[in-house]
């Protein structure tokens, strides 16, 4: 059953739109399967690669604004950014990981956030490029149905699910699980540890990248505060992977669900306010006590749980 689950879940999402959904329920498809495309790129270089990075707004930034900035300067479609972004971000990942790859630990996260936060200031005063904090607009959207951005994004999804498992399943993969367990061990068997951390957050850069260009072209419009977001953008990649299970396939997946339409849910109790930060936070805290693993990752831990109450008299 589990080697047909991915086909089924595929075979699932592929006719989603054929049934008649509202134009709101297609919004919150392509948010989740957005953000399981991020959150499948975070797992590369978090979780397979014990990476932790709080700066992946940065990628998610640079390539909404290598679309944005196509259609602004250029007067090209922004969908030229898609493929323009894989460029773009690879550089900028080349130059991040050179900056920072040298940092373990705690010192590679902060230099991560600290990069995050210096592309929303440097996004915000380069006025001239990027508009500052008045943003990029789109004067016309290509398909005011969402049916296509739906389409588009599930392609998306499913190149980065195929490609991340494909990479976890070669020997490339298997330097990354090493690096992640003992980085001095790895290094003692002869391997290059920098030269391989950089190429997972190269990797999980652009797809990361990719995903911001895709975000410029279905919501029309962008700024320095909405793509370079440290809570909305990078704290939640991190809480999608945490939640679902890290160094999981499904992880991502099952995370993104769970983040989106607790989000949703919040935003819709008009009391609450910003208090889905809390929320969030109060969420991740039991999970990591609870279900360290994610839920996909203790999956079978929940499932005995219930075998066991069931069982009880």
């Amino acid at each position: 059953m589990k080697t047909y689950l991915p086909y089924i879940t595929l075979t699932i999402l592929a006719v989603l739109p054929l049934l008649g959904l509202s134009s709101y329920w297609m919004h919150i498809a392509i948010l989740v399967i957005m953000w399981s495309v991020i959150g499948m790129a975070w797992n590369l270089l978090g979780g397979y690669c014990g990476q932790v990075s709080f700066g992946h707004a940065a990628f998610f930034g640079v390539g909404a604004y290598t679309a944005a900035m196509l259609y602004n300067k250029l007067h090209l479609s922004a969908w030229w950014g898609i493929p323009a972004s894989v460029f773009v971000v690879a550089l900028f990942a080349l130059l991040l990981g050179y900056i920072c790859l040298r940092l373990r630990g705690p010192y590679f996260a902060l230099a991560t956030l600290s990069i995050g936060v210096i592309m929303r200031i440097t996004a915000e005063n380069l006025v001239g490029l990027t508009n500052g904090d008045v943003g990029i607009q789109l004067d016309k959207r290509t398909w005011i149905d969402k049916t296509w951005y739906y389409y588009i994004i599930l392609l998306m999804a499913v190149g980065a699910f195929v490609a991340v498992k494909k990479i976890i399943g070669s020997k490339l993969g298997y330097y990354f699980v090493a690096i992640r367990e003992d980085q001095d061990a790895a290094e003692s068997l002869g391997i290059d540890t920098t030269r391989y951390k950089t190429i997972a957050l190269v990797i999980s850069g652009v797809i990361t990248g990719l995903a911001g260009a895709f975000y410029m072209n279905y919501m029309g419009y962008i700024d320095p505060k909405v793509v370079f977001a440290l809570h909305d953008i990078s704290i939640i990649t991190i809480m999608v992977v945490m939640v679902g299970g890290a160094a999981t396939s499904a992880g991502p997946v099952v995370g993104a669900v769970i983040m989106v339409l607790l989000a949703e849910l919040i935003r819709s109790i008009p009391k609450l306010g910003t208090a889905h930060h809390t929320l969030f936070g109060v969420l991740l805290i039991v999970i990591i006590i609870f279900l360290p693993n994610g839920i996909v990752g203790d999956f079978s831990k929940i499932r005995n749980l219930f075998r066991t109450r069931k069982a009880a008299p």
